[in-house]
């Protein structure tokens, strides 16, 4: 921030301070991207102009008085693509390979010879075909997986997905997959999507790896389709309630992994997000575009692909 420092004048406040920090500021970096302050604070914002968020996701500052006012949102998308797509890769090679099992069978010093899966030409589908979705879909092709994809508008011919489903109607074609990842951004629309009747229409055999947000599931149906059967495994880096409650049954069910909101946070993640706000700030003072403009009805930035 030192760059920015010499540009303009910075307040650094916690979510107590922050209306009084708002107070004639004309722009607002929510650096902590899970706070709950901004909604609270908002009728002390005369004269903000521009807000910039330090995630993807912009649900946490999706409140009516932002979204019907005249303030620019901007997020800080491409910072957690490749890192993310990682992870559900990783995800997917633990499934297959079981090292779960091996890790409890060497704590147990335990010798027990097992065969794996193998994910070359298993097939995946990506909820979600934004930045992070699509880097996703490009490393998993790379792995050898068949990959298709799912947002608003379904269509043949896509350079990342091939096809791509509609995903207002995900019980039509869920079932045909091995794995379903969710990565949609958290709109209306998407909010508890997965629920019995997902779960219900996915192969018994697959798996479910969750890195967009917890609100998306329905966590008892869930809970309820892994204990039962219908569904293999789910691996989970999102919950609507952070920290997972310790008496959570995810914590103790064989079939699934659990991990602290992690899957896009690599080493340096913090200096990058901010260097993407530093970058907007310096087309900002400029009086040039900015990236990364959220439609605030929409909830995410459009794409054009």
């Amino acid at each position: 921030m030192e760059p920015i420092e010499q540009m303009a004048a910075v307040r650094y406040t916690d979510a107590d301070g922050l209306a009084d920090a708002l107070r004639d500021a004309d722009a607002l970096f929510v650096y902590d991207f899970l706070s709950s302050a901004v909604p609270d604070a908002w009728h002390a914002a005369n004269r903000l102009r521009w807000l910039h968020i330090a995630s993807a996701g912009v649900d946490p500052v999706m409140f009516p008085g932002l979204r019907d006012s005249d303030v620019v949102l901007t997020n800080s998308r491409g910072v957690f693509d490749n890192s993310i797509a990682e992870y559900v890769l990783g995800q997917i090679l633990a499934f297959a390979k079981d090292f779960a099992r091996s890790v409890k069978l060497q704590s147990e010093r335990t010798w027990l010879h097992r065969e794996s899966e193998r994910i070359q030409d298993r097939s995946a589908v990506v909820i979600g075909t934004g930045p992070i979705g699509r880097a996703i879909a490009r490393l998993l092709r790379a792995a050898g997986m068949s990959v298709a994809g799912a947002g608003r508008t379904p269509r043949e011919g896509d350079a990342d997905f091939g096809t791509v489903h509609a995903s207002g109607n995900l019980g039509e074609w869920i079932g045909e997959y091995d794995y379903v990842v969710a990565v949609a951004p958290l709109t209306e629309q998407t909010k508890g999507m997965f629920d019995t009747r997902a779960f219900d229409a996915m192969k018994d055999d697959a798996r479910f790896i969750n890195v967009g947000r917890g609100e998306l599931v329905v966590t008892g149906d869930l809970v309820a389709a892994l204990g039962s059967g219908h569904i293999a495994g789910a691996a989970l880096d999102v919950f609507d309630i952070e920290p997972l409650p310790a008496e959570s049954p995810l914590w103790t069910m064989d079939n699934v992994h659990v991990s602290p909101h992690m899957s896009g946070d690599f080493v340096g993640w913090r200096n990058a997000l901010v260097g993407v706000f530093a970058d907007n700030f310096r087309r900002w003072h400029a009086g040039r575009p900015l990236v990364n403009i959220v439609d605030k009805q929409l909830g995410y930035v459009p794409s054009s692909g």
